[in-house]
């Protein structure tokens, strides 16, 4: 906050509380003339003004606010904030800081997550059977912690992180059976992941159906856990400047071909053998020579029916026209360790993947 604000705020604060005081003091001490019979003399329709002294319960509450308003100017930076901070502390990251507003959402949250991850650990945890990840959860912390009082994190320190990260998988799998951890699991997706994969998981346009076996980046604990913390970035190029207009009809094409045709489209078979070349030479680094796609390059498989952005041929075409882009957001600095999890249990298990 400026230094004029904070001054402005504080005159307009202090100057409300000394009118609003010697208003009542000059209230109180204000004596009118009074007539034999105890009237102020003013009589309107018949009605006599009398002088009575004002009820002390009505006192009591208004000197009560006076003193409250004071204690308030003491406890917290209401007086020029940027200079005084008031003497009311809360507790975060383990030390006794000043209160803001700030300050006590962090404390809260920090308090709140401290039950969360004690009934993570000696319920959930013991009762799948995978105590053994707390030490893991503890390294993951410590390097994470790391990583937050760095201005530039290190690719090394990431890639520890990355395969502590990858320790956590066998424990998901044995969460993804347990009802209790499910449905903690369940909650969170509610509460995080609908929004862009449905209430259903079965994803919409853009966003990936959760409840099959198809995955962009893989759908093995490790790839899920590492998908949900660091999040993913997807891209397609735009291919019309490359290869024009009768290039982009010829891949679509062969793309219909290869993925089984499910629309019954009467194909160009002349075109189809010159998407295939088209495929051949421009496609096959991050769809694969096979065209069944590279989780590594988070590529998909074009060879079977789950389309992203749509199986149609004009929905294709304007793929390879225009290109296409998607982004998963990280997680981990929103949801935490254990948070993530639960959501990968329980997105695993939505799918048709194996636990074991």
């Amino acid at each position: 906050m400026s230094f004029f604000w904070g001054s402005w705020i504080t005159v307009l604060s202090l100057g409300c509380w000394l009118f609003i005081f010697g208003v009542l003091v000059w209230t109180l001490k204000s004596k009118p003339v009074l007539e034999e019979d105890e009237t102020t003399g003013h009589s309107y329709d018949g009605i006599r003004e009398y002088d009575k002294p004002l009820p002390k319960w009505w006192l009591v509450i208004f000197f009560g606010t006076l003193i409250w308003g004071l204690g308030y100017f003491i406890l917290f930076p209401a007086i020029q904030p940027n200079a005084w901070k008031g003497i009311t502390t809360v507790e975060v990251d383990g030390q006794k800081v000043p209160w803001t507003s700030e300050n006590e959402l962090n404390s809260q949250l920090q308090a709140n997550n401290k039950v969360f991850t004690e009934n993570f650990e000696q319920g959930i945890l013991a009762n799948a059977g995978a105590s053994e990840a707390t030490a893991v959860l503890a390294k993951l912390n410590e390097l994470q912690a790391q990583k937050k009082d760095q201005a530039e994190p290190s690719k090394e320190l990431q890639d520890q992180i990355d395969a502590q990260v990858a320790l956590l998988a066998p424990y998901v799998d044995k969460l993804s059976t347990d009802p209790e951890a499910l449905k903690v699991g369940n909650r969170l997706f509610l509460q995080n992941c609908a929004l862009c994969h449905g209430s259903n998981a079965k994803g919409g346009l853009g966003y990936p159906d959760l409840t099959d076996n198809d995955w962009l980046f893989g759908g093995e604990a490790e790839n899920v856990l590492l998908s949900i913390h660091n999040g993913r970035v997807g891209a397609m190029a735009a291919w019309q400047k490359q290869l024009g207009e009768s290039g982009v009809r010829a891949a679509a094409e062969y793309v219909l071909d290869i993925s089984g045709n499910q629309n019954g489209y009467d194909l160009d078979q002349a075109q189809v053998a010159q998407g295939k070349a088209i495929f051949e030479q421009n496609c096959v680094l991050c769809h694969g020579p096979d065209a069944k796609g590279l989780t590594t390059m988070g590529a998909p498989n074009l060879t079977d029916d789950i389309w992203l952005f749509g199986g149609d041929r004009e929905a294709i075409r304007t793929t390879i026209r225009h290109g296409r882009s998607g982004v998963m957001p990280e997680w981990q600095t929103k949801l935490g360790n254990e948070r993530i999890m639960l959501l990968a249990a329980y997105v695993r298990s939505l799918s048709q993947n194996p636990t074991e």
